[in-house]
Formats: C-alpha cells, sequence, structure tokens
C-alpha cells in the first residue's frame, strides 16, 4: 500500500461518507501550488459504516470531481479509514536479503493480523534502524480486508482514474500536517504536543504529534451528520436541502438559537472529552496547540470555544496557507472548503515521496 511505480501528477483523492474531495498539488523548490481542487457531493447511503453500498454513484461523483476541476492527470492516491486498517511497527533485524525481509513480514503479519492472509492486502515500509539499536530495524506493517481495499479502487476506476498508492488516512493526516501545518506553527518546539481534530460528518479522528511524529491516534463517532439532521428535523428538509442551507444559508432566524449553538456546545464537550481519551493514555504529554480540521471546522466561532473549554490555543488546520493556485482554481472554493481537505492533501502529497 506504499508503493508507487512511477512519477506523474498524482490526484489526492479523499472518498468520505458524504462526499469525494480531490486535489492536484506541483512543487517548485520548497512551495506547493494548487493546480487543481473539487468537492462532490455523495448521495445519501452511497457510504455506510465506511463501506461503499453504491459504487456507480461514488463512481459518478469522482468523475463529475476531476471533471469539474480541470486536471488533466488520471493517477490517484487513495486512503482506506483507519478503522478498517491495521498497522504496527515491527522490530526486526539488520541486514536482511529482500526475500529474507518479506518472510519475517509475513510471519509477522500471520502474528499480528486477525484475519487470514489470504484475505487481506498487506504491505510495508522499512522506517530505520531501531533508535539505540543499530543491530535492527523498524518496519511499518500495514493491512486491510481486500474486500475493503478492491471496492476504494474500483470507485475510482469507475471514476475514470488509475490507482496508483492506496494509503490509510492517519497517515494521510500525519502527512499533511507534518509538511504542510507544521511548518507554519514557528513558536512550537519538537517537546510540545499539537493535536489535530478532522471533524467529518459521522467521525472524528484525533492524532496527536510530539517530538516530529504521531505519537496517537483514534477515532470516534461524532461528527457533522448530527448537525444536518436536526436541521432536517427542525425545517422539515431533505438531506440535500439541509447540506446546501448550510453551506449556502437560508435558514429561519430561530436555526442560530435552536440549532446551530447547541451543535457548537456539543462538538466542543465532544472534543474536550476525546482529548482526555489521550491524556488518559499518554499523562505526561500535555497538548500545547489544538488544530481542527474537517468540514466542522469551518463553522465561525468553534475555534474561540474550544479554546476557552480546554484553555489549550485553538486555531483553524487549512492546509492551503501560503500556496499559490492556478487560475482555474477559485479562491473562495479554496477559501469555503480549506478544512476539509486534510486528507486529499496528505494523498496528494504522496506524488512528492
Amino acid at each position: 500500500m506504499f508503493r508507487r511505480s512511477q512519477k506523474q501528477p498524482l490526484l489526492g483523492l479523499d472518498i468520505s461518507s458524504t462526499a469525494v474531495k480531490l486535489v492536484e498539488l506541483s512543487r517548485t523548490r520548497d512551495a506547493y501550488r494548487v493546480e487543481a481542487m473539487a468537492i462532490e457531493p455523495l448521495p445519501e447511503r452511497a457510504i455506510q459504516d465506511k463501506a461503499i453500498m453504491d459504487p456507480e454513484a461514488v463512481g459518478t461523483a469522482i468523475r463529475k470531481a476531476v471533471k469539474d476541476s480541470g486536471t488533466r492527470s488520471k493517477c490517484a492516491a487513495i486512503a482506506v479509514p483507519g478503522s478498517v486498517a491495521v498497522s504496527k511497527v515491527v522490530t526486526l533485524p539488520a541486514g536482511l536479503s529482500e526475500m529474507e525481509l518479506e518472510t519475517q513480514i509475513r510471519m509477522e503479519a500471520d502474528q499480528h493480523i486477525p484475519f487470514p492472509l489470504e484475505e487481506i492486502n498487506l504491505d510495508f515500509q522499512v522506517l530505520g534502524p531501531t533508535p539505540g539499536n543499530p543491530g535492527t530495524i523498524d518496519v511499518l506493517l500495514a493491512a486491510t480486508r481486500s474486500e475493503n481495499l478492491e471496492s476504494r479502487v474500483a470507485a475510482a476506476e469507475l471514476g475514470g482514474l488509475q490507482v496508483e498508492i492506496v494509503d490509510i488516512e492517519p497517515f494521510a493526516l500525519e502527512n499533511a500536517y507534518l509538511e504542510l501545518l507544521a511548518p507554519r506553527l514557528t513558536d512550537i518546539t519538537p517537546e510540545m504536543a499539537v493535536a489535530l481534530f478532522d471533524i467529518g460528518s459521522t467521525v472524528t479522528s484525533l492524532s496527536v504529534f510530539h517530538q516530529g511524529k504521531m505519537i496517537y491516534t483514534r477515532e470516534h463517532p461524532f461528527g457533522g451528520r448530527q448537525h444536518t439532521d436536526e436541521i432536517m428535523r427542525r425545517y422539515q428538509m431533505t438531506h440535500a436541502e439541509a447540506s446546501r442551507a448550510k453551506r449556502q444559508g437560508g435558514l429561519p432566524e430561530s436555526y442560530v438559537e435552536e440549532v446551530l449553538e447547541p451543535f457548537l456546545e456539543l462538538t466542543t464537550q465532544q472534543l474536550n472529552r476525546f482529548l482526555q481519551f489521550f491524556y488518559a493514555a499518554h499523562p505526561n504529554v500535555h497538548v500545547m496547540r489544538i488544530l481542527l480540521g474537517g468540514g466542522v471546522a469551518a463553522m465561525q466561532e468553534l475555534n474561540e470555544r474550544v479554546a476557552h473549554s480546554t484553555g489549550v490555543e485553538t486555531t483553524t488546520a487549512n492546509p492551503f496557507i501560503g500556496m499559490s493556485r492556478a487560475p482555474r482554481v477559485a479562491s473562495r472554493v479554496i477559501n469555503e472548503d480549506a478544512t476539509a481537505m486534510l486528507i486529499a492533501c496528505g494523498l496528494a502529497l504522496r506524488g512528492f515521496d
């Protein structure tokens, strides 16, 4: 799931529960530029519980996103959700031949992966010498059931794309953080921990970074769908109408008090709770900055509320700050959808590996 056979423009394609998100980046010297970008909503129930239930609908959305973005590339990097993948760092003797390494990896996988090897897609990446022990190496082992990978590859192919890389969503977020977000945190030293929340439609992921690496990642069942459902319930709207109204406005005056305020308060409470789970696992690590990503993070006042509740400075996780853009990429689209594009950006960055 880590290798790429050729170098050419790579599209980061994030297939989420409510939309497909596509971005193409280019790099000159030390700067990135947004070459193409699009978000295309998915029909309700096209994806349920991380599983693609309607591949043709997803493929159609991908094809439309590719067309709307104006990209000419047909190569993509996609990701499987962390909840359907297994990843583990294993330590092996240094100096193994490639064949010996692959044999050892399969033996390790047989011990650590809770599925028969014939039912999974397995890959690995050598991380380097084990810290403090030059006689061994650390290897990242990653696997998912074949059906999880094949359904996403099939949807991308229905959308006219060739999948070059399959990653895992937490690793894509890590890539986006280390490459695009961390360099702008000039007041954060490696000893300080940073928490990145990616608040999606049905799932919120928390990733914590310390000493230049991700030390914690966990998914929690909470997201913007609860906001959409409440709009549907109160104002008798369809899912599509409620989703559109959230973005474009036009809701009754009572919306702020009856729907928005309670959801902002609930979101703040949930993020605080998720942070406490981290502290329970890492009592000696203190988070010094919180970054909010995902579609929900675009809500005004959320940063201020989370900062007040947690006592930690909180900012929006915008991966496009400092990037130039191609003329076909509207600044409005980047400004409105930036926080939702973290995983897509992390995947697009794989084109520069």
